[in-house]
């Protein structure tokens, strides 16, 4: 250690490769024949893995210069610790970001291979599952853009979630193995590898000086080895780190069990360390399941910031009581919260230092950025959990709590009440660590993701630590990124509009201000060929629809889509339960304004989630018998799409007419599905919660379809809510319900669908499904008669894309980083 602290940084700058079609193609034949062993007409997955390579190459010299430029004593970095980050394929983005497109795709042509067809052969990259880690991608993205120096952790899982597909309807998850083939993008740096202790127990000591000390003693150790990946920036020259970190055994095992034949036992804790970092978030139902997922909190925690110092000393820096001054990390929900206390550790245990020193640096350099409203959703742990796993850090979470309640009797002398809503430990017959509470005591900004989430932040869930800390608190709208989500995944839409406007737009998104009057109906051509394009994504989307679906999609009908995780507050029910009504209306001859409209749902519901895989469930088993009806005759389709990921996205935007935002408000936190359609030209049917309320006020409410109660509609009607009374004053509705009781769409499964009855016909359904029944069906009345007026239905179309710049994550980077991070580039 003391040899890497004095060690000075590199100053060597690496030479960019030679990018010619010439030298390209030699650096291929060299990867495809020398390093693979392959030949021309070998399966395209090793011309893909040539490819890649080639690339990485080609990013080798940026990211070398890009990490010496920073390593330098005094520069202040930013680290993003996040459980998930959902980056999808990479071939494609780098690219695009090394304006590398003529020479790979001319390149290829000597292997009879196209850059699509090669991309193809990329699997989506397992480490994440829905919009929190996508949102991370993003960030990521846009940081290297605008070169700040940030640098993701994260967790080099060796499965995803899960891969999705249906079976009689219902999910069946399978293993996703997507480093079966390994990784070309990602380097592993084995000398940056860290110990995460586990167990054990802390002993207390004075040191020579007589300063009480702590250690953490007869731990078992796991190892934590870093794996890279690049992030490069947008044709800038700058390529950002992300680190996964990878769980593995140390080298000692008991011997002498080994020897008495009792080989199980000698290699279990090797097994026990590698599960750590075998699947993204485990399902968390059963006891096993919250113990692991608590291994997974703390060995990022606790990896990073060992790596983060290590990083702090190397580059040249002495001088602990700066590390704040130059260092700061962005905790991605609460999952990392536990950060708070293991910087302590690391600290006071580590680096000698005293209490209220350490305190100091932890408390001005940690930030938490939450992102839900849903109490439940919020991190919290058996006290006896972490007792067993890890007790220091425990030790030093009560130390903290201590001394933070003893600030709050100050504020509020014998408020007693307040001190037990506020602090970390909740008691109870079974006390729990409340982790946001960890996470907003230990840091200096506390943000939410939507106007009106940090709102309802500030008056509901954590009005309380408003009261004692206002200035802390403060409010970063998502964003996404304009590379992946517009230049990359619409191609023929991105060079339209660049043909009008200029390229420009690709690295500052508000220049698609400048489409506003390409709007106007009198500008025919552009119109023509605006609806060209969505057409030729429409065409897309359906193959892919017929492929995954066996259901045919028209391309001239209206594409309706909801796609994200499968949760009851995003409300897939409610939309279901429209779908019923169009249905109905068929059977019944309602025909008057009728509109074609194909329907898309898909999202992976959590394993251990009933009532989610249930709404899966009805989804397919109506689509089953809308689709088989012959009476409906086209008029209506029905689809889900098994296993949603990244790339079904980047087909899925392009083509949607309508983007179904419809989260029962005040629960959605944001959204960035949402941003993504409406970047593609998509408009929104939603109620007035999380983002689409600042969509809504961008575009205007003349190109948004907005229907529902508001939040605080919905928590007036809480108490006195019954669904019933909704029932049998409309008679549309009383239709559907009937429809459902009846068993129509479950005629060979009987009473499979009356726990969704249940919930919905019960005072006590928290989404309130029912409620916004009649407002939404009027709202998708409106689509459709806006969606027989083809110039309209265009003009709003464009003017959703040319009102889009304020949801690029550039600009969501920009604030982070001057109101939070206050970091240079480089």
């Amino acid at each position: 250690m003391s040899a890497e602290k004095t060690a000075a940084p590199c100053s060597v700058a690496l030479k960019p490769l030679p990018s010619g079609v010439e030298a390209f193609t030699r650096d291929l034949e060299r990867y495809q024949f020398y390093h693979l062993g392959r030949l021309l007409g070998s399966p395209p997955v090793y011309t893909y893995q040539a490819l890649a390579r080639t690339l990485r190459d080609h990013l080798m010299s940026d990211w070398m210069n890009t990490y010496v430029a920073r390593d330098q004593p005094g520069k202040r970095r930013a680290y993003y610790l996040s459980l998930e980050f959902l980056i999808g394929r990479a071939l494609s983005n780098h690219v695009l970001n090394l304006g590398l497109d003529e020479v790979s795709r001319e390149a290829l042509h000597g292997f009879g291979q196209t850059l699509e067809n090669l991309a193809e052969e990329e699997p989506d990259a397992g480490l994440g599952n829905g919009g929190l880690g996508r949102l991370a991608a993003c960030f990521m993205d846009s940081c290297a853009t605008l070169n700040l120096p940030v640098m993701g952790y994260g967790i080099h899982y060796e499965y995803g979630m899960f891969r999705q597909h249906i079976e009689n309807g219902y999910q069946i998850e399978d293993p996703d193995n997507w480093l079966r083939d390994g990784n070309p993008w990602e380097v592993e740096r084995p000398e940056y590898t860290c110990r995460v202790p586990f167990g054990g127990h802390t002993e207390h000591y004075h040191d020579k000086a007589g300063i009480h000390r702590a250690r953490w003693a007869d731990t078992n150790d796991v190892l934590a080895i870093p794996y890279d990946m690049p992030i490069s920036g947008y044709r800038n020259h700058v390529v950002n780190t992300l680190r996964l970190w990878k769980s593995a055994a140390t080298d000692e095992f008991d011997l002498n069990e080994f020897n008495a034949g009792s080989y199980t036992e000698a290699v279990q804790e090797k097994n026990h360390a590698e599960h750590i970092s075998m699947v993204l978030y485990p399902n968390d139902t059963s006891e096993n399941g919250k113990e692991l997922r608590l291994r997974q909190q703390y060995f990022l925690a606790s990896a990073s910031l060992q790596d983060a110092l290590r990083q702090w000393h190397t580059a040249g820096n002495s001088d602990l009581t700066k590390f704040a001054e130059h260092n700061v990390f962005q905790m991605n929900d609460t999952h990392p919260s536990i950060a708070v206390a293991e910087l302590m550790r690391l600290l006071l245990d580590q680096e000698g230092m005293q209490w209220d020193a350490a305190w100091a640096i932890t408390s001005h350099c940690m930030a938490y950025t939450n992102h839900t409203l849903l109490p439940e959703a919020l991190e919290r742990w058996p006290v006896a959990l972490f007792q067993r796993l890890l007790p220091r850090p425990l030790e030093i979470i009560y130390e903290i709590n201590a001394r933070f309640l003893r600030e709050v009797a100050v504020k509020w002398p014998g408020d007693i009440e307040r001190r037990r809503r506020m602090s970390i430990i909740e008691e109870g017959d079974v006390r729990q660590l409340r982790m946001a509470w960890l996470a907003i005591v230990g840091s200096f900004s506390v943000n939410g993701v939507a106007a009106l989430h940090s709102r309802l932040l500030r008056e509901g869930l954590f009005r309380d630590f408003v009261d004692l800390w206002p200035h802390k608190f403060n409010n970063k709208t998502n964003g996404v990124t304009p590379r992946r989500w517009m230049a990359h995944a619409n191609p023929s839409m991105s060079a339209l509009i660049s043909s009008k406007i200029g390229d420009g737009w690709v690295a500052d998104l508000p220049q698609l201000e400048k489409l506003k009057p390409l709007a106007d109906l009198k500008n025919t051509a552009f119109h023509a060929d605006w609806r060209a394009v969505k057409r030729a994504n429409k065409m897309r989307l359906a193959a892919l629809v017929k492929a995954e679906c066996g259901v045919e999609f028209n391309p001239d009908a209206l594409f309706d889509v909801q796609v994200k995780r499968i949760h009851e507050y995003k409300r897939q029910l409610l939309n279901v339960l429209h779908v019923i009504h169009l249905y109905n209306r068929i059977n019944r001859g309602r025909l008057d304004g009728w509109a074609d409209r194909c329907v898309l749902i898909g999202g992976k519901a959590a394993p251990g989630y009933v009532m989610a895989k249930r709404i899966i469930k009805l989804v397919n088993s109506v689509a089953e018998v809308v689709n088989s009806d012959p009476d409906v005759d086209g008029r209506l389709k029905v689809a889900f799409l098994p296993n949603y990921r990244v790339t079904s996205m980047e087909i899925i935007a392009p083509a949607t007419d309508l983007s179904e935002q419809i989260s029962t408000a005040g629960k959605e936190a944001s959204g960035t599905g949402n941003m993504k359609f409406m970047m593609n030209g998509t408009i929104t049917i939603g109620t007035y919660d999380g983002a689409n309320i600042e969509i809504l006020e961008a575009v205007g409410e003349e190109n948004f379809f907005l229907f529902g109660l508001h939040a605080d509609e919905v928590e007036t009607l809480r108490p006195h809510y019954q669904p019933m009374a909704y029932v049998d004053k409309d008679p549309e509705l009383r239709e559907v319900i009937d429809l459902l009781r009846s068993g129509h769409f479950n005629l060979c499964e009987s009473g499979i669908f009356d726990m969704i009855l249940d919930t919905l016909l019960s005072p006590h359904d928290p989404w309130m499904v029912l409620a916004d029944f009649r407002s939404y069906v009027d709202a998708q009345e409106r689509v459709s008669q806006a969606w027989q007026d083809e110039a309209g239905w265009t003009r709003m179309s464009i003017l959703n894309t040319a009102s889009s710049g304020f949801f690029s994550t550039d600009r969501t980077m920009v604030e982070y980083n001057r109101d939070i991070w206050k970091l240079s580039p480089s």
